[in-house]
Parts: structure tokens; C-alpha cells; sequence
């Protein structure tokens, strides 16, 4: 064999040797570097993708008491072709699911599959079916977990907490507010099923488990909640009234203790439930506040230190003309202090203290108050009520807007406004969610009191505080809110309703009474607010009606909280009162 010879079968060899280092590339490639794509391939031909649902997260009180969890139910599926016995299937089949047997019949006639024979089968039906057709040795049924919303208090908290639509979202309260957390994230298996129906799990490396939900944990105390809950359903049915909401709040925090309106709904029940039931009014009712807003002038003169508790103004009698209008009070005051002015509920002393203060300073007071805006809450629907630019207020303005006319707030807002003289002058970011925990008990988000900005100083604050203490005093219009006990501060308010088509409804009124307790070191802040009320006579007041519920709600707020019993004395001060006669403003 010559040298060419030799060179020429070298070649074939390096050729060889190329080629077959091609072909183990390539082998390689595609046995390692193409493994899981291939495997997909291969699954989605040979095996079926199962999606494996995630689990919504629970909701808890601040105590962890659950409010919003699953239980578990089925959906029984029959696989055509795997079924032996028709017949003796389809009559086991319609005993436990309470269907006609000629119904099921019909739906597993077919050898398809993957047949829905009935959804939202309850986990012991399921058990039992199980068990009578493992015993007659039937195959062909599957059964897939379809998790169902539960709420175990029903109509408690139901506004705050909200509901589902049917595809399993959040679409009212927590439930929407929470969403991202709430809903988790589904997986999927791939599965096979061999002969005899038994489901094999197949090409174990695609599979991805399913994230459940977190659970969220609120500020409510399920405990006050369920108070203010009784004393509704009490008054709703003894006052007759069109509604009723009531909203209280941790003054230094800003956490939402208890929240609740009537009428109401199940939480269980919800697709046959009023649209109308269904509304939290707490945050998307509009209402004139009547002289729960004198707190809002009264705080903002004071400081602005244009006035002083013992500043005096007319009364005029109880009549005062001004802008071709006459402005009438209850009772015939003449000349009182500012601190009687909100003590008595005098509208024509409220109006001069705001002609006195300036219609620019006492509207920047309203803003600053929190009225006009949400009060960032973060529940769904929530509205910022009614607050018309300066540019806007007319010449009776400046003498009907510090009564409570011509603004629209919601309860919340008059809630936050009274936590800003609880909690010494701050106004507090409202919070209805404590915290976000994750499977393993993590704490992943934290939702800490949060101050949205100073409105007036600790100064003033305590001087309005000694006011409202009085309103509720011998010679104010809030007798009726007393705890006994314990001192109250607070203010009573009263306005006819306001006509959608204008003007307002004759002979129909809002009344409410927002205010906090212990007076001297608050820890609850709140507002009972009632619509139409049906009470004989004339007697239709804040301080009538709905003084009378916060304070029912109090006392058995103070038992549950065990707060310690304060005498009339225990701040150690003393404030002389001008005798006048109560007014029921």
C-alpha cells in the first residue's frame, strides 16, 4: 500500500469519526439538551394536563378567628370509556347525587372521556359514593376537588368582607381589595390513567404545585363586631328605619374595629340576596352631617387662634338674619361662650365663628378634616363625598356650611374626623388589614399606623375635647350617650334628607351621633348613624335615636375591652357650664 493509500484511508477515517462526533452531538442534544421539551411533547400526546387548583387564602379577625375559608367540594366526572356497567352505574350514581336516573343514564351513554355527571357535590356524598362503588367493583368515576368559599358567620361583617363572582374572583370588599394575595396561583400535573381507571402521575419532572392563597388577617375584633351587629339588628327593628350603619374605629391607630350595616345579607347565600342589601353604606352613603360638622369650625377658629373657648358671641335670640335668609336655632341663646356654642349646638354661634375665621381658612379646615376626599381605606366603592370649591359657595355659604349643609360626607369620614380629636389632633390612614401570612406563617406584608398629616395642634384638640365632653354632660343635647362608667365626648347631628331630584324629602331625616370613650384617654371612636327613623312625634334627633345606640354599643365595647371605669373627676378639671336649656340638636 503506497502513501496515497494511506493518506486517502486516513481521510475516511477523520470523515467517520466527524461525522459520528455529529451524530452523538446530535444525540446528545436531543436526549439531554431537548429532554423536558420533548417530554412536554411527548405528555401532551400520551398523558393529560390536570391543572391542580390553588386554595383561596383565609380570612381572619385580629385574632385569628376565620372569617372566609374553604370547604371542600366535588365535581363527579365519568370516564366513557372505562365504564363497564351502565345501567347498575347510572342507578348508584342518581341515589347519591339526588338526579333522575334516566338523566344520568343518558349522560354516561357516551364513551367520551371525560363526562361532567354534577358539580358542587358535598365531600361526604362523595365518600359515600366511593365506598358503594368500590364495594360493587364499578370503574369509571372520577372525582376532582372544586374548593367552595365559606364564610362560617354568615351575615357578619359581610359589607366589609364582600363575596365572589362565578369564576371564583373577588368582587367586593376584602375579597377584591386583597385579591393578589388572596387567590394564590394553580398548578398542573400530567396523568395517566392504566386499564383498570387508576390514575398514574406521569413525567414527574413537569409538574408544578399549586400556590395557595395567603391569609389575610383584618383589624376587626370579631368580638366588638358581633356587638355592634346585635344592637343594629335590635334597632333596625324597633326604629323601622329605611337604614342604619355604624363604623368604629381605634382613634390612635386608625384600625377599623367593627364596621356594620342593616339591612343586610348572607355571605352563603349572596346570589339571592338584594342588590341593594349588599351596598357597604358605611362607605358609599351621602349624607348632610348636620351639626356633627360644627366640630369641624369650632376646631379649625381655635387653631387658627382667632377665638378662645371663652370667646363671646351673640346668639341673636335664635333668629339671625343674613343674605336675605333667616338662620334660626333650636332654642333662643344670647350671648354664650364658643365652648357652649358646640355644647349647645348653636347654629347662628357656629355661623359667626366662621365669619369670624374666613370662608378660605374654614374651607382649607374642611379639606384638611379629610372631607372631599376617600380617606384611603382601600375597600372597594368607597366615595369621597361632596365638598364644592370655594369658588362655588355663595353668600349664604359661610353661615350654612358650619351647620352641615351644603357638604356631603360618609359615615367613615365623620368617624376619621372624630378620631382627629381622639387621638390629639392627627389624622389617621383608616386600616381594615392588619397583616399578610404566607403557608409557612411568614408575615409578607405589614400594614402599620400610618399618620396622613397633622390638622390641628394637641392644644386645640384638648380644648374641643372639653366641649364635646360636655355635649354629653347635664346641659348638652347627648345625654343619652352616657356609659356609665365611663365619660363620653361627642356630638350629636340632625338633617332632613336630601332629595335626589333636589331639595329635601318632608318629614324625613338622617340622624347620627359620632364621638369616642374614655374621653380622657380614648380608645374607641365611632358614629351610629340612622336613616328614617319611625318615631312618634317629633322626636327624631341625633341625640334622641342615635345616641342612644352608640351608647348601648359602648358599654358593652368597654366590658369586651375591659376598660377600667373612670369617675367624673379623674382628669382632675372642672368646666363651668352657662345654664341654659338643652337643645335635641
Amino acid at each position: 500500500m503506497n502513501g496515497t493509500t494511506h493518506r486517502r484511508a486516513g481521510l475516511v477515517c477523520i470523515a467517520l469519526a466527524l461525522l459520528l462526533s455529529i451524530y452523538s452531538g446530535r444525540l446528545i442534544h436531543l436526549q439531554v439538551g431537548k429532554h423536558e421539551e420533548y417530554s412536554r411533547l411527548a405528555a401532551d400526546k400520551t398523558a393529560k394536563k390536570k391543572v391542580v387548583r390553588a386554595e383561596r387564602g383565609t380570612i381572619t379577625d385580629m385574632n385569628g378567628e376565620v372569617l372566609a375559608d374553604n370547604v371542600p367540594i366535588y365535581a363527579v366526572v365519568a370516564d366513557g370509556t372505562l365504564i363497564t356497567d351502565r345501567p347498575k352505574l347510572a342507578g348508584i350514581l342518581a341515589r347519591h347525587l339526588g338526579l333522575p336516573e334516566k338523566q344520568v343514564a343518558e349522560r354516561i351513554e357516551s364513551t367520551r372521556p371525560y363526562i361532567v355527571v354534577q358539580r358542587k357535590v358535598a365531600a361526604e356524598t362523595v365518600a359515600a359514593l366511593k365506598e358503594e362503588l368500590a364495594a360493587e367493583r364499578l370503574r369509571g368515576v372520577l372525582y376532582e376537588r372544586e374548593p367552595k368559599r365559606n364564610y362560617p358567620n354568615e351575615g357578619m361583617l359581610a359589607h366589609v368582607l364582600g363575596f365572589l363572582d362565578s369564576e371564583g374572583r373577588g368582587i367586593q370588599g376584602v375579597e377584591m381589595m386583597m385579591e393578589p394575595y388572596l387567590r394564590g396561583e394553580d398548578g398542573f400535573i400530567y396523568t395517566e390513567r392504566d386499564r383498570t381507571g387508576r390514575e398514574i402521575v406521569a413525567y414527574r419532572g413537569l409538574e408544578r404545585p399549586a400556590r395557595n392563597g395567603m391569609t389575610v388577617k383584618l383589624t376587626v375584633d370579631m368580638g366588638l363586631q358581633a356587638i355592634v351587629e346585635r344592637e343594629l339588628d335590635e334597632s333596625a327593628q324597633r326604629l323601622n328605619a329605611n337604614m342604619i350603619t355604624a363604623v368604629f374605629v381605634r382613634p390612635r391607630t386608625g384600625e377599623i374595629l367593627a364596621m356594620a350595616t342593616r339591612p343586610s345579607f348572607n355571605l352563603n347565600e349572596v346570589a339571592t340576596a338584594p342588590v341593594e342589601t349588599t351596598k357597604n353604606r358605611a362607605l358609599i352613603e351621602m349624607f348632610e352631617p348636620g351639626s356633627t360638622f360644627k366640630v369641624v369650625v369650632i376646631s379649625a377658629a381655635l387653631n387658627e387662634g382667632v377665638v378662645t373657648p371663652e370667646s363671646l358671641f351673640n346668639c341673636e335670640g335664635g333668629r339671625f338674619a343674613y343674605a336675605g335668609k333667616t338662620l334660626k336655632d333650636v332654642h333662643g341663646y344670647g350671648v354664650m361662650s364658643v365652648h357652649n356654642i358646640l355644647v349647645k349646638s348653636s347654629n347662628i354661634g357656629c355661623a359667626k365663628i366662621a365669619m369670624h375665621l374666613g370662608g378660605d381658612t374654614f374651607h382649607e379646615y374642611i379639606r384638611r378634616f379629610g372631607f372631599g376626599e376617600r380617606t384611603g381605606l382601600g375597600l372597594p366603592g368607597e366615595i369621597p363625598g361632596i365638598v364644592h370649591p370655594r369658588h362655588r359657595w355663595t353668600a349664604l355659604s359661610i353661615t350654612r356650611v358650619p351647620m352641615g349643609h351644603e357638604v356631603s360626607v360618609t359615615p367613615l369620614q365623620s368617624a376619621m374626623c372624630m378620631s382627629v380629636i381622639a387621638n390629639g389632633g392627627n389624622m389617621m390612614l383608616p386600616q381594615i388589614v392588619r397583616s399578610v401570612v404566607d403557608g409557612s406563617g411568614r408575615e409578607v406584608v405589614s400594614f402599620r399606623p400610618q399618620i396622613v398629616r397633622r390638622v390641628i395642634s394637641e392644644e386645640t384638640a384638648a380644648k374641643v375635647n372639653a366641649a364635646l365632653s360636655d355635649v354629653v354632660g347635664d346641659q348638652g343635647t347627648a345625654r343619652l350617650a352616657r356609659i356609665p362608667g365611663y365619660r363620653v365626648a361627642g356630638k350629636t347631628g340632625t338633617a332632613q334628607r336630601v332629595d335626589p331630584k333636589g331639595g329635601y324629602t318632608p318629614g324625613k331625616y338622617v340622624v347620627s351621633f359620632a364621638g369616642y370613650f374614655p374621653a380622657n384617654n380614648p380608645e374607641v371612636a365611632g358614629i351610629v348613624l340612622v336613616d328614617d327613623a319611625r318615631t312618634p312625634g317629633t322626636s327624631n334627633y341625633g341625640g334622641t335615636v342615635a345616641a342612644p345606640i352608640f351608647a348601648r354599643i359602648g358599654e358593652a365595647m368597654a366590658r369586651q375591652l375591659n376598660l377600667v371605669p373612670e369617675t367624673e373627676e379623674s382628669d382632675g378639671t372642672t368646666i363651668a357650664l352657662v345654664p341654659f336649656g338643652p337643645g335635641m340638636n
